[in-house]
């Protein structure tokens, strides 16, 4: 479920192609997310989880599973 309202979130906020997100799929250099459109998709995950996101937790983000993940673990924990 995470991974289809993350997918959601880059088609709709980041104009990410639907068809490139697969949870294998890296951010910078399968769906050409740049550092700005990061920060922006760590902002909208922050507001929409009611989560606090790291900058060291950010560098870990090198896939659509990598965040995944997080929010996952960040979701059991509230």
């Amino acid at each position: 479920m995470m991974f289809d309202t993350l997918k959601t979130m880059l088609v709709d906020e980041l104009s990410v192609n639907e068809a490139d997100i697969k949870p294998d799929a890296e951010l910078v250099n399968d769906l050409g997310i740049n550092s700005l459109e990061l920060a922006d998709l760590v902002l909208l995950c922050e507001e929409r989880f009611g989560i606090e996101i790291s900058d060291d937790d950010v560098r870990s983000f090198l896939t659509v599973q990598d965040v995944t993940d997080y929010l996952d673990k960040k979701a059991e924990k509230n």
